[in-house]
């Protein structure tokens, strides 16, 4: 179906893409694999005409291609689901799927006929939507399928997907690769580009790993194992941490029968009590709106509480502004980093200082030392190995894992008696993932406490001292880290008991 041979982009002196040779077959998933800045979105976006090659050749069906622009990419039958959803939240999801390729009736919207058509490509793919739905009203899991409609509208024979599961929920996930197996045996061809080894071998019939630019593997599912892909990736073995006994000590947060309301006025956090201790890791899990989110920001003064008690430190915190509770020993990685996370227009510098530029040793007397913020930002971002080419760059050209790191630097370096860290890996590579796993269990031996919100598992149970399990706005369980076990969460999760 599509071959890549030698490929190469640079930009300046920086190599992004070096000799790369990649081929997907007809009816075959191939993932491509690697760390944030490894070069897999770079090799995609001039796959699908958004980048032109420095060097190298494109084959679509044995013959060589110059894709320009993604409608030459469309033109031959590829196309792709960014990261980033390319929706309008004010369009139904028909319109979404149909826009710029609308059936008409004379010279008007033909309505109906994209609704019909729209469901019937739906069926067809085993993809469950409603046609007349807003994208504003739809969960992300449906925002997914109508990316992928979008593409399937479109005539696409090839389908990229670039992280689809980076926002997703366990469910959800599921639903996606159930999709995937049905689009290949519909005849489709697929492309998956992710950084999580698990959904890869679960999925993938082939595996190319990217890394620094290059091919430093290429195997068949059956050949390799996670263990190996994770060497390929980094350049070496990761190291599994094991969480050393610390006595914990008193409540530094404690959250005492809170209800919170949510945007309709309904009850979304319902007589809830948690406490977390000083050297103690406590993890909350959960299917992703089942209360998490607005319990976060109660916590950290984004919505107020409709009742109840929260305490840091012994200081009463409740409804105050997120400037005061910061300021009582808070530090807060958020679940969504674009919208609570960053300023994307602002610098990577800006983001770095913006919750502590009026303090010590960032400034003096109400001036910015620029030399101390400068000495503090580069080696923030060689820490956390924050790939970005100047410390002046706009957030919003950074990947969404590089943009992840950079929060993760600001909010776990913070001296705070409390970090809330809400998916604190969210979209970012295995290496990185380890990074930040060491880094906040650095804080929590150091005699901090850390409320920890994920929607992985994996990471709840690798971190966590003591398990929350949320459901329907209620703490529907508590286990320590003796008595844990996934299936046990997993019940929970989906409203179920166990004895």
């Amino acid at each position: 179906m599509l071959e890549l041979r030698g490929i190469t982009k640079k930009y300046g002196e920086f190599t992004a893409n070096d000799q790369i040779d990649f081929s997907l077959v007809k009816q075959e998933i191939h993932a491509i694999v690697g760390e944030n800045g490894a070069g897999k979105t770079t090799l995609m976006r001039m796959l699908y005409g958004m980048e032109e090659p420095t060097s190298g050749d494109i084959f679509v069906h044995d013959k060589k291609r110059k894709i320009q622009s993604p409608n030459d990419a469309i033109g031959l039958g590829i196309g792709m689901v960014h990261q980033h959803f390319m929706l309008f939240p004010s369009f139904t999801i028909a319109e979404n799927v149909v826009f710029h390729h609308e059936p008409r009736k004379k010279w008007r919207y033909d309505r109906k006929k994209a609704n019909q058509e729209v469901e019937q490509l739906a069926k067809k793919f085993g993809m469950e939507i409603n046609p007349n739905q807003k994208i504003s009203d739809a969960p992300v899991g449906v925002q997914q399928r109508v990316e992928i409609l979008k593409v399937l509208y479109q005539g696409a024979e090839i389908i990229i997907l670039d992280e689809p599961t980076a926002v997703l929920t366990p469910l959800e996930v599921k639903d996606l690769l159930n999709s995937l197996r049905e689009l290949v045996k519909m005849g489709k061809s697929i492309i998956l580009i992710t950084h999580k080894l698990n959904e890869v071998m679960e999925v993938a019939d082939r595996i190319t790993v990217l890394r620094d630019g290059k091919v430093s593997g290429s195997l068949k599912k059956e050949a390799t194992d996670t263990e190996e892909l994770s060497r390929l990736m980094v350049g070496r073995e990761l190291q599994k941490k094991q969480l050393p006994k610390v006595t914990s000590g008193k409540a530094v947060l404690d959250v005492n029968q809170v209800y919170v309301n949510d945007s309709k006025n309904k009850a979304a956090v319902e007589n809830i009590s948690v406490q977390v201790h000083q050297g103690e890791i406590v993890g909350v899990a959960g299917v992703s709106g089942n209360g998490q989110s607005e319990l976060i920001q109660a916590i950290t003064g984004l919505v107020k509480t409709s009742a109840g008690k929260i305490r840091i430190n012994d200081h009463d915190v409740t409804n105050h502004s997120v400037r005061q509770i910061r300021d009582r020993g808070l530090s807060h990685i958020p679940e969504d980093r674009y919208l609570w996370g960053a300023a994307k227009s602002a610098s990577i510098l800006d983001n770095l200082i913006m919750t502590d530029y009026r303090k010590s040793p960032l400034a003096q007397r109400g001036i910015l030392n620029k030399g101390k913020i400068h000495s503090y930002v580069n080696n923030s971002i060689k820490r956390f190995d924050v790939k970005a080419s100047s410390i002046n760059t706009s957030a919003q050209y950074l990947s969404g894992g590089n943009l992840q790191k950079l929060i993760a630097a600001r909010e776990i370096q913070k001296d705070t008696p409390l970090l809330l860290a809400a998916e604190p890996t969210r979209g970012v590579d295995i290496g990185a993932m380890e990074f930040i796993h060491e880094q906040i269990i650095e804080k929590r031996n150091n005699g901090d406490a850390v409320l920890l919100i994920s929607s992985e598992l994996s990471e709840i149970l690798a971190l966590s001292d003591r398990v929350l399990v949320m459901f329907e706005g209620k703490i529907v369980g508590e286990f320590d880290r003796e008595n844990v076990s996934e299936e046990k969460l997993s019940l929970l999760m989906a409203g179920g008991t166990y004895e």
